[in-house]
């Protein structure tokens, strides 16, 4: 077999270690000792995934999610945390370098590559974190500008564990909303308005930072960088200090340009802001929908349907009562021909009234 068909299939065999996490090693004849050493490296591989020191992110792979880290900084590292070796057993001494050539042989890593290999216009070198990767065609460990992703599915913590168990019971209580007390109700309305407006607040008073930095100074400044970002974690979300601008400065022709652009907008809306009259009505037609919310009850249901009930039953027994008079009573009763007869003569009378009244219209004119 020559040496690019080897690399296909080592390819080949990594991406299927993606995709249906595994780590199952593809040769079944190993012997005894080999597959110890391979829960030995299975084990040293969780605890670096583990470590919090070892930076990593999330990218996609062929379709897949994946965390991967970088050469440079998984050799820092274990640089920094050799007694992490000790897990190795035998294999303690071996360099980083044969280290990362065990696991990618185990298909505990993949090595990969960035999808966009050329600087993006208005950017001044490539993204040091890229969200899109793409398997390397060298299986090899390497420090210098690789990328390295992990292969086997990461134990779930005890907190999504109780998180997926208690998903269900939060889905049946907020569809059971309704028959809340009206305290909880007001509880619950108040608390997801409070968030919801925290949230908006805080992307306004962002982007109101950014566009007066970037026209007055040029500068591209996010506080809260992560806070729409769908890859981060928790941790990278609520991260306060910005990160560093690695862009070209913008022309001062698109500054002056998006400055009366923003005046313009601002004297637009006040312009056009609504007046106290239209406030009040738009807050009267919220409150009516609000309180038709919190005020629903099943005893208020069940009230309005008895009280519907005994409408139509007292309808029913009105009508009732009038069929009985009128067949005791002296009047005549009027049946269906009578009906009709009384309709053609109405029709006729509207049409002598028609008549007479072109008539005078027509002698009105001739005498004019």
């Amino acid at each position: 077999m020559t040496k690019s068909g080897a690399e296909k299939k080592r390819v080949r065999r990594s991406s299927g270690a993606i995709q249906n996490g595994s780590n199952r090693d593809l040769n079944s004849d190993t012997p005894p000792r080999k597959q110890a050493k391979k829960d030995v490296f299975q084990l040293f591989a969780e605890k670096v995934r583990d470590h919090k020191d070892l930076e990593s992110r999330w990218a996609v792979l062929q379709e897949t999610r994946v965390e991967y880290f970088r050469g440079k900084d998984f050799v820092s590292f274990l640089k920094n945390h050799p007694e992490l070796k000790d897990i190795l057993e035998s294999d303690k001494n071996l360099e980083i370098e044969d280290i990362g050539n065990i696991l990618l042989g185990k298909n505990l890593l993949v090595r990969c590559d960035r999808v966009v290999k050329t600087v993006r216009p208005g950017k001044r070198k490539l993204s040091t974190w890229p969200a899109h990767l793409e398997i390397f065609p060298d299986q090899v460990f390497s420090e210098n500008d690789a990328f390295f992703a992990w292969t086997f599915v990461k134990r779930r913590p005890l907190w999504q564990t109780l998180l997926s168990f208690f998903w269900p019971v939060l889905t049946l209580a907020i569809c059971l909303f309704p028959v809340y007390p009206h305290r909880a109700k007001l509880l619950i309305l108040y608390s997801c308005a409070g968030v919801l407006l925290l949230i908006l607040s805080l992307l306004l008073v962002r982007a109101t930072i950014f566009g007066a930095i970037w026209i007055l100074f040029g500068k591209r400044v996010w506080f809260f960088p992560n806070i729409l970002a769908e890859e981060a974690t928790l941790s990278e979300l609520f991260r306060f200090w910005p990160q560093k601008d690695e862009e070209e400065r913008p022309k001062w022709t698109a500054r002056l340009f998006y400055a009366i652009v923003a005046v313009l907008v601002i004297l637009l809306l006040r312009h056009h802001a609504p007046d106290e009259a239209a406030r009040a009505r738009y807050q009267k037609r919220v409150s009516n929908i609000i309180d038709d919310v919190l005020e629903w009850s099943p005893r208020l249901a069940l009230s309005g349907m008895m009280d519907k009930q005994q409408t139509v039953v007292n309808t029913t027994e009105s009508n009732d009562n009038f069929t009985d008079g009128s067949n005791a009573g002296p009047e005549k009763v009027v049946t269906p021909d009578d009906l009709d007869e009384e309709i053609i003569l109405d029709q006729h009378v509207d049409e002598d009234v028609v008549g007479n009244m072109e008539d005078t219209e027509s002698s009105s004119s001739t005498s004019r």
